[in-house]
């Protein structure tokens, strides 16, 4: 059962760095890479990208003294290095293996501070019920302030969405091909998702801890400090990417409304179970700065520079993380 698990585990892996790649290759193909390096080192501001990310650390650190609030009305009292080096290992074990940093961080914990696993697991459910409904949130509001801006930009584009199939008409079958492969593959890991959680409540004492978990929100003890960590998470992912606008001379004047759509676009795009969100981020984000009026070419640069750099800092953080916690010795021990 052990091997069928593992057969299981590598052929999703394998299938999420393919789906990445293959969603990567149709986007690049024929693209021309020698020119990255020019606007690398002679179009793109750096300056605005270096400034960039200290919201990115922000936002995992958050994210960390948000856990372990969550953790102490259960018993827990982990050190708060701890939390914070568990979250950015987290995020940096989630390139490799999508979907892993939950569990990561999780273990982390348990071996270095002897955190109980399900109830750490609990609190990781609850942050991501708070996290969805923050998303849920942004999103009504993203949409309601932009309907006025897309209906203007159509009309003055003279593009009209009076029939559902103008809109579809938009698409080539390119399009439709990977539009479809990334809803599939969203199904799919929600699928997985409900599996894994079927296959812990199967184990009473894991259920017990993962409600204790769950049920830890309505005993934190500063429910303001817990709601500004939350906001404050968001907030600095927001910024993060909002700055990286100011990089490019094709997006530093498209103002701060089509950042948020877009980072709304991309934060869902990232649900398909591919690394970091490869392929499928870029596809959405470059999707949506074309209907903003980003050529196709600037909008390849864009999603392709920002991405991948900001992929080197989540990196970057897990492997600070890891020779950290490699000097920190178990509290007991």
């Amino acid at each position: 059962m052990d091997m069928n698990r593992r057969i299981r585990k590598v052929i999703n892996i394998t299938l999420s760095i393919v789906l990445g790649g293959a969603i990567l290759y149709w986007m690049y193909r024929g693209f021309d890479f020698d020119s990255v390096k020019d606007v690398l080192l002679n179009e793109m501001s750096w300056w605005w990208m270096i400034a960039s990310f200290p919201f990115g650390i922000l936002a995992q650190m958050f994210r960390g003294w948000r856990w372990k609030q969550t953790l102490e009305p259960l018993g827990e009292h982990p050190r708060t290095t701890t939390c914070l080096n568990a979250i950015f290992l987290s995020y940096a074990a989630s390139l490799v293996v999508p979907r892993i940093g939950e569990f990561t961080r999780c273990g982390v914990l348990a071996k270095k501070e002897g955190t109980s696993f399900p109830k750490a697991l609990g609190t990781v459910v609850t942050e991501r019920a708070v996290d969805s409904v923050l998303i849920l949130i942004i999103t009504a509001i993203v949409l309601l302030m932009q309907l006025p801006v897309f209906l203007s930009f159509f009309s003055k584009t003279g593009t009209k969405f009076d029939a559902m199939k103008d809109f579809l008409g938009m698409f080539t079958m390119t399009g439709y091909i990977v539009t479809g492969i990334c809803g599939a593959a969203t199904l799919t890991s929600l699928y997985l998702v409900r599996k894994r959680l079927v296959f812990y409540h199967k184990v009473k004492a894991t259920l017990l801890g993962i409600l204790d978990g769950i049920m830890s929100l309505k005993s934190v003890r500063n429910v303001p400090l817990f709601m500004f960590y939350s906001i404050a998470i968001w907030a600095s992912y927001f910024l993060h990417y909002y700055l990286t606008f100011f990089c490019f001379e094709e997006t530093s004047g498209l103002g701060i409304t089509c950042a948020m759509v877009t980072f709304i676009v991309g934060s869902i795009a990232v649900l398909v179970p591919t690394p970091n969100g490869a392929g499928s981020w870029h596809f959405a984000v470059k999707t949506m700065l074309i209907l903003y009026g980003v050529a196709d070419t600037s909008a390849l640069f864009f999603v392709l520079i920002v991405h991948s750099v900001q992929t080197l800092l989540v990196a970057a953080l897990g492997v600070f993380a890891w020779l950290h916690l490699a000097t920190t010795s178990s509290r007991g021990a």
